[in-house]
C-alpha cells in the first residue's frame, strides 16, 4: 500500500493507494478528482516544469512547460534548457522550444520581460 498527498484541490486528501491483482484501489480521497489524480501518479506522474532560461539581455527568462510532462522526462528537459539562449524578445505563451524532446510540449516563455527591455532599450 502507498499513501499519496493529494494536490489537485485544497483538501489535501491523504489517499491510499493498493493495486489488487491488476486494478489499482483507493480510499481516503474526498472527491473523484482525487482518484484520477492517484491513478496518474501510481500509472504515469506528470508535472509541469518551471524553469529559466538564459537570453543575450542580460537577464535570465522564466519559461515553463505548455502542458504537464512525464515526471521521468523533467530531468532530460532541464539539460535541454541549460543549452538555450534567447536572442530575440518574446512574449507571454510564445514557443522557446517546440515539442521538447519529442514529448508533444512546448516549452514556453511565462514572462513579458524580454518585450518590456526592447520597448526600453
Amino acid at each position: 500500500m502507498k499513501q499519496i498527498l493529494c494536490i489537485v484541490c485544497p483538501n489535501g486528501c491523504r489517499i491510499q493507494a493498493e493495486k489488487k491483482d491488476s486494478a489499482w484501489l483507493f480510499s481516503g480521497n474526498t472527491c473523484a478528482r482525487g482518484t484520477d489524480f492517484a491513478l496518474s501518479e501510481m500509472t504515469c506522474p506528470t508535472r509541469t516544469l518551471t524553469s529559466t532560461v538564459r537570453t543575450s539581455f542580460n537577464k535570465t527568462l522564466p519559461v515553463r512547460t505548455a502542458a504537464p510532462i512525464p515526471k521521468a522526462n523533467i530531468m532530460d528537459v532541464m539539460k535541454l534548457l541549460a543549452n538555450v539562449v534567447i536572442t530575440q524578445p518574446l512574449l507571454i505563451g510564445d514557443t522557446v522550444i517546440p515539442n521538447a524532446l519529442g514529448l508533444g510540449v512546448d516549452i514556453i516563455a511565462s514572462s513579458n520581460i524580454l518585450a518590456e527591455e526592447d520597448e526600453n532599450g
